[in-house]
């Protein structure tokens, strides 16, 4: 499990990257699909692994206040502590757990929906990439070198 965690993490911080040369107007712009704009998208996808994970570790969920991050600052540090927080509990991950249920679901279905979450969202970032003339950030895990 760990490293698609850290797989997901490194796409993360390597869009957080891509949105550095995106106008305040591109980064806020209404768009299709996703959450409808970078900045939407990029908290809901911190928002939603941080809520399943902490509820996995037996701590309340917490959602954030999407008007609370507006800046790339705020949702690259939003993004930083959250994983901050799971990571300790991801990188100490048992096959063990894998069955382990929380509200009716399996611990690894939950650790499994939180990355796949986030690899729907992150297509959706490549959408509005190419729309603006970009080229997105690979999520091409084989020429990463990961395995």
């Amino acid at each position: 499990m760990q490293k698609w965690f850290e797989y997901n993490w490194l796409v993360r911080e390597e869009w957080l990257d891509w949105c550095e040369e995106l106008s305040e107007e591109e980064w806020q712009k209404q768009r299709v699909g996703g959450h409808q704009s970078f900045v939407k998208t990029l908290i809901h996808i911190v928002d939603v692994e941080h809520a399943w994970i902490r509820g996995l570790m037996g701590d309340p969920e917490q959602h954030y206040d999407y008007e609370a991050y507006r800046s790339l600052a705020d949702v690259r540090r939003l993004s930083a502590e959250a994983a901050a927080e799971i990571r300790p509990f991801v990188q100490s991950w048992t096959d063990e757990w894998e069955e382990k249920s929380m509200h009716g679901f399996a611990y690894g279905d939950v650790m499994r929906h939180a990355i796949a979450h986030e690899i729907h969202h992150i297509g959706q970032l490549s959408v509005w990439a190419r729309e603006l003339g970009r080229k997105p950030i690979t999520a091409n895990l084989i020429l990463r070198g990961s395995r």
